[in-house]
């Protein structure tokens, strides 16, 4: 019996390798990204998927009027309407490179879009928002777009200068920029409240990402969350001047990668303590830009889920 046992034992053996060297090399198949752009009510969290695809995009605006959403997919542009539908590409002409930093002026007469389509590097643009040619803002590149003053007049963007990323603004003719911070490492993801006042954005000035704001000439810088057990990204105000909106991942987490557990956070515009307003799978694209909903009672961001077949 002990013989019967040691062969049999060595037959399975012999077969788990072959196995195992089968498994070695077989190709591994890479998962298939799903994306999802969702509504969520920021009084009762409850969530609405307005359009979903087996396909990456990034990072919704919502139209001044409130019937669209805005998002960037593949280095273009397209729209959606809020209650579901099929997405429309916009006409964004030579710009077919398009990154997820892209946004709506205070009028709903412009978009603005940051693009690499020249030589890779993002420069920021304006065209109208039915479409057509758009207009260089900036030649010194990389810029990335995040905010639009009220008035109209004025664009803030990240910016790489003498090797580091600070905050810039620049009027919407183009011309010269104005640096409005200058702290070491990165800031970046500024956005105005709605009064014109502060610029909020997000630094890692004290060894962790945080939010923090300044007034709009850069003065006065000022953090907002304090939390160790968050890494704080791209604060955007609602337009009724009373809320913050904000993306959160784990502390230990470098950077603001995709693909990760990450949570949407909201805190008074002013300050105190943020709650958790939902939990998803994310990161990069979930919420770049400004994406509150002009009753400043929802909220778009985009979701995402990895899928094996």
């Amino acid at each position: 019996m002990r013989s019967v046992y040691l062969l049999t034992a060595a037959a399975f053996l012999v077969g788990c390798s072959a196995s195992l060297e089968r498994d070695e090399i077989e190709p591994v198949e890479e998962p298939v990204i799903e994306s999802s752009l969702e509504i969520i009510s920021i009084e009762t969290g409850e969530r609405r998927v307005v359009y979903r695809a087996k396909d990456h995009f990034e990072a919704p605006n919502w139209s001044r009027d409130g019937t669209y959403l805005l998002f960037n997919s593949h280095g273009r542009l397209y729209t959606v309407p809020v209650e579901g539908g099929k997405p429309r590409l916009v006409d964004t002409g030579f710009a077919v490179e398009c990154n997820n930093d892209h946004g709506i002026s205070p009028d709903g007469d412009w978009l603005v879009i940051s693009d690499g389509s020249i030589d890779g590097e993002s420069r920021i643009y304006i065209l109208p928002i039915t479409g057509g040619e758009p207009r260089l803002v900036t030649d010194k590149a990389p810029s990335y777009w995040h905010g639009w003053s009220p008035d109209g007049k004025i664009l803030v963007y990240p910016a790489w200068r003498s090797g580091d990323y600070d905050i810039y603004a620049i009027p919407i003719e183009g011309g010269e920029e104005t640096r409005l911070t200058d702290a070491p490492g990165l800031d970046d993801g500024p956005d105005y409240t709605p009064d014109g006042e502060y610029i909020y954005f997000n630094s890692v000035r004290t060894g962790a990402h945080k939010i923090w704001r300044m007034r709009a000439d850069g003065s006065d810088e000022e953090q907002m969350t304090f939390n160790e057990e968050y890494a704080d990204w791209f604060p955007h105000p609602s337009p009724d001047g009373k809320w913050v909106v904000f993306l959160s991942y784990d502390s230990s987490v470098e950077g603001h990668p995709a693909n990760k557990d990450v949570v949407l956070r909201i805190m008074p515009l002013t300050g105190g303590e943020p709650r958790v307003l939902t939990k998803l799978f994310g990161g990069q694209g979930t919420i770049n830009v400004p994406s509150w909903a002009p009753d400043s009672r929802h909220f778009a961001f985009v979701s995402y889920r990895l899928l094996r077949f």
